[in-house]
């Protein structure tokens, strides 16, 4: 057979398409990643500005590094977080729609027949003791 002739998923010959619904795909930034990316930002901007100033008579560097820290790392974060929303919104413009498939493999067309095994039963399940049991 050729590369082409040959099945692409060796378990699809089990498996039998129960159900077809359209669905709808919204990508979206992962808001997290954002804001932390705009944190360090903060941090390192606080650092880079307690550095490049003079020292006064008033504050040490390290007094002013932490004054320059809380805001540097809260409007760092506040702008990750508003750099993910104009991303999501222009994202959001392009939804897209898919057609997705409720397959059935090995019989098996229910979450109610993949209840876990009550004990005694003869299942499966009986042959993993539980930590109470030597």
């Amino acid at each position: 057979m050729s590369s082409s002739e040959q099945p692409q998923n060796p378990s699809a010959e089990n498996e039998i398409v129960r159900a077809e619904a359209t669905v709808t795909l919204h990508r979206a930034p992962r808001y997290r990643n954002f804001m932390l990316l705009g944190a360090i930002v903060g941090v390192l901007l606080s650092l880079i500005l307690t550095v490049s100033f003079p020292e006064t008579a008033e504050y040490e560097r390290m007094q002013i590094f932490g004054f320059l820290l809380l805001g540097g790392v809260a409007i760092g974060t506040a702008l990750g977080a508003v750099v993910a929303l104009v991303i999501d919104r222009i994202i959001g413009r392009s939804k897209m729609s898919v057609v997705a498939d409720r397959l059935d493999t090995n019989g098996v067309s229910t979450t109610s027949e993949l209840r876990a095994a009550e004990p005694g039963s003869g299942t499966p399940d009986d042959e993993f003791p539980t930590f109470n049991e030597k």
